[in-house]
């Protein structure tokens, strides 16, 4: 199970370090659960220093396709590598829906991150009018088989996909259990098909759409649900960390 924290455009240097610092303390030991948390760029390196000695491992928000060059503002694959990054989110719903970021783009970070032995967290999911409209099937295939295409993977703990229904991030409204797992499940059997059974079986799906202590039992009991990119709740270590407990006690 992994359970990553996004923590978006919040928090200034000092208050990441410090919160990083309040996580590590607050979690204890996590078992079994593999966790992370995804600070802004500027504030990775403060936080790979407040992570020193403890297992939580260090993600970013994004990152460009290319190698390096003329590209003023952004952050390539070797930069995130430099200052201690295991995992990136790639495709998050922000990032489509605010910047453009179309699948063609992810499935370049994709093979990009895997270039440079990142783990790309691979986001996925439909928006409320899809949904409503009975695409969410149609949408989520597309996003998958587009981000996976032409990716050679040999070990499942190399990618990770989120399914993140956009109706519920930053809404309050979460998909009930039933949903995530039906979503989950459906995933896994795309990831099946498009790079093989063995694989699929043993790649993290996690949900992202308003995990909360609260919440985070049903949904980490779920068959397919193997752990939640948390948006809203990884800013507040108590929070997090009561998450984490959550997924300890279904590991």
């Amino acid at each position: 199970m992994l359970i990553a924290g996004n923590w978006k455009m919040n928090t200034d240097l000092p208050g990441a370090a410090k919160l990083a610092e309040e996580v590590v303390e607050a979690l204890g030991d996590p078992g079994p659960v593999q966790v992370a948390v995804c600070p802004p760029f500027v504030s990775l390196d403060a936080v790979f220093g407040a992570l020193r000695g403890s297992s939580v491992k260090l993600g970013a928000q994004d990152m460009h396709f290319e190698e390096g060059g003329a590209y003023t503002g952004e952050v390539s694959a070797a930069m995130l590598r430099s200052v201690g990054c295991t995992y990136v989110i790639l495709g998050h719903s922000e990032r489509r829906q605010y910047f453009g970021e179309t699948d063609e783009h992810v499935n370049k970070k994709v093979r990009q991150a895997l270039a440079h032995e990142l783990v790309p967290i691979v986001c996925v999911g439909e928006t409320l009018k899809e949904r409503e409209a009975g695409q969410e099937r149609h949408v989520v295939k597309g996003q998958v088989e587009r981000a996976v295409e032409s990716v050679v993977l040999s070990d499942p703990a190399r990618l990770v996909v989120a399914y993140e229904p956009v109706w519920a991030i930053g809404t309050g409204k979460t998909a009930s259990p039933a949903q995530a797992q039906e979503m989950h499940a459906y995933i896994r059997r795309l990831l099946a098909e498009f790079l093989g059974e063995h694989l699929a079986g043993n790649i993290h799906i996690l949900y992202g759409g308003s995990m909360k202590p609260a919440n985070a039992d049903e949904l980490l009991s779920q068959k397919d649900v193997d752990g939640g990119l948390i948006g809203g709740a990884s800013l507040q270590a108590g929070a997090f960390a009561a998450i984490v407990a959550a997924g300890k006690s279904q590991s």
